[in-house]
């Protein structure tokens, strides 16, 4: 099956569950985001996820900026460029990856491949804003997707320049319930900071204390315990409702295959965190 074939069968999947929502599963309890996740170009169920709170909160003018996209096949705004029109700014540390991407968007895209700018740049809390500015974004923008795995917190933290109404951040499933995320390093690197990988960004009661800070409301997570999904307080309006980070939390799916999650805590619990 082509990407376009792949892309119509999980839309119209998406567009059935949203029109029969009553034969849908329980979801026991579970935010409502959750009943709407499939994935065509994501990681996880994030696509569905992110059709559903626009559905709800509405679009502007559909501009993004998403960093940590590796070669730009998979992300959270790929579906939205290529099926629905949007543009905006891609960015990614690793030279090949931007390579790929850029090539990859410009067989996707064709003549519209100049709505999605794609940039080489290791993200800081300190270049942060001057980077997006200087690449087109600033005010604000429908979609904010972040996962350097590293200093997630911080950079999302230090961003001014622009102002998403609904934001994307990984968090790290791994460090439980606790309010902390990793010690600021400009030169973060997860694998060398301890071998499992499991030492980075924050937990999601870190992020959704940020996230109050800056204005925003928690509305769910994919339950692959990866991305959590916040929307701005005055977009929300309660819909989707906002929800506890205790409700939305979900452990890290791969993970915990082969590790509980105060096994993978216990593992990296002597290294540098920051309680926020």
């Amino acid at each position: 099956m082509n990407e376009n074939a792949k892309a119509i069968q999980m839309l119209a999947a998406f567009l059935a569950r949203q029109q029969y929502p009553s034969i849908a599963a329980c979801q026991d309890g579970r935010p409502e985001v959750n009943g709407s996740e499939f994935k065509v170009y994501s990681q996880n169920g994030e696509d569905g996820i992110l059709l559903q709170i626009f559905s709800r909160v509405g679009v502007t003018n559909r501009k993004f900026v998403e960093f940590g996209v590796g070669d730009g096949k998979e992300c959270n705004t790929a579906s939205l460029a290529i099926h629905f029109g949007w543009h905006g700014l891609l960015m990614e540390a690793n030279e090949g990856d931007v390579a790929t991407a850029k090539r990859y968007y410009r067989a996707r895209l064709g003549s519209r491949a100049s709505a999605v700018r794609i940039v080489q740049s290791w993200v800081t809390a300190e270049n942060i804003n001057e980077t997006i500015s200087r690449n087109g974004m600033e005010g604000e923008i429908d979609l904010l997707s972040i996962d350097i795995d590293g200093n997630d917190y911080w950079v999302w933290k230090a961003i001014d320049c622009i102002g998403p109404r609904v934001a994307v951040i990984e968090y790290n499933a791994s460090l439980g319930h606790e309010p902390i995320t990793v010690a600021y390093d400009p030169n973060f690197d997860r694998y060398e900071k301890h071998p499992s990988g499991f030492y980075h960004g924050a937990s999601l009661a870190a992020l959704d204390k940020l996230a109050k800070t800056k204005g925003y409301v928690l509305v769910g997570c994919d339950s692959a315990g990866v991305n959590a999904f916040f929307v701005r307080r005055e977009v929300a309006q309660d819909s989707p409702p906002p929800v506890s980070p205790e409700k939305a939390y979900f452990p890290h799916s791969k993970r915990v295959q082969t590790r509980s999650t105060d096994e993978q805590l216990d593992l990296i619990k002597h290294l540098a965190f920051d309680r926020v």
